[in-house]
């Protein structure tokens, strides 16, 4: 096994070059940079982390995870230069967080279960942050295939859950019934609100399944892309154009893409 080296010194390099290139006479394009624009970076960059996550890329992960880090630190760098926190404070926050929240390992020694832990967690985070709700706190600005996820986490940690993925699919099953009715009486509302209900159910069977929605998707797209760009170059091929195939004649060839594990 690799010895790990302590990665604090690491750390506080990244942070003085981040200090550097903000500071007078250092980057010209780092200084004109604005909060907004790095968090949209940030949101790039975390996107690219999970797809190099999921590459099984060990390289590739360890790249993208540093490129996190950057834009982190980054964001932090406007709030110390604003004089009201510094980087050193929120990795103390931090750190301290976890040391109260795991208090089963840094204090008592406790033996406990994991269910108690994420209990115990829910509980002090919801006093912590003043909620009345178990609900507040999730972030609005998350896509809604993940807020539906987060939504259902929240609600599974106090016990208002499917007991199995089996019975969540029973719920889509319901819920397509629904749909499949509203579709006959054609009212456009309806439809909208009954095919979301079949999203949120299907998001659930997903978490259920210990799968998250928003990376089963993209995994999804991929495929469907990478299928659809070889069946291009199997029209291609046949010397024919895509706009001038039967459907039949798609479906024909949309098999054989299917069959061929290269595309």
């Amino acid at each position: 096994m690799k010895k790990l080296s302590p990665a604090g010194p690491g750390y506080q390099k990244l942070v003085e070059i981040i200090s550097k290139l903000r500071s007078p006479g250092g980057c010209p394009w780092d200084r004109a940079r604005t909060k907004q624009e790095i968090l949209n970076y940030f949101l790039e960059e975390v996107y690219e982390a999970v797809e190099a996550l999921n590459s099984n890329n060990p390289e590739a992960a360890r790249e993208e995870l540093g490129d996190v880090l950057m834009e982190v630190v980054f964001l932090a760098r406007f709030y110390e230069e604003e004089g009201l926190f510094t980087m050193a404070e929120v990795l103390e926050g931090i750190n301290r967080k976890m040391i109260e929240r795991h208090p089963h390992v840094f204090k008592t020694k406790e033996k406990t279960t994991a269910k108690a832990v994420l209990d115990t967690w829910q509980k002090n985070k919801q006093k912590e942050k003043n909620r009345d709700s178990i609900l507040d706190g999730l972030p609005a600005s998350a896509p809604a295939l993940v807020y539906a996820f987060l939504l259902g986490q929240r609600a599974a940690a106090c016990g208002f859950d499917w007991p199995s993925p089996m019975e969540a699919l029973k719920k889509v099953k319901e819920e397509i019934i629904e749909l499949e009715k509203s579709l006959q009486s054609r009212d456009q509302q309806q439809v909208a609100e009954e095919f979301g209900d079949v999203l949120f159910s299907l998001v659930n069977v997903c978490r259920l399944l210990g799968l998250n929605p928003e990376i089963v998707l993209r995994q999804a797209n991929k495929k469907f892309d990478r299928r659809f760009r070889r069946l291009e170059k199997e029209i291609k091929k046949r010397k024919l154009k895509i706009q001038e195939c039967s459907l039949q004649e798609l479906d024909q060839l949309w098999e054989v893409v299917k069959k061929d594990k290269k595309g």
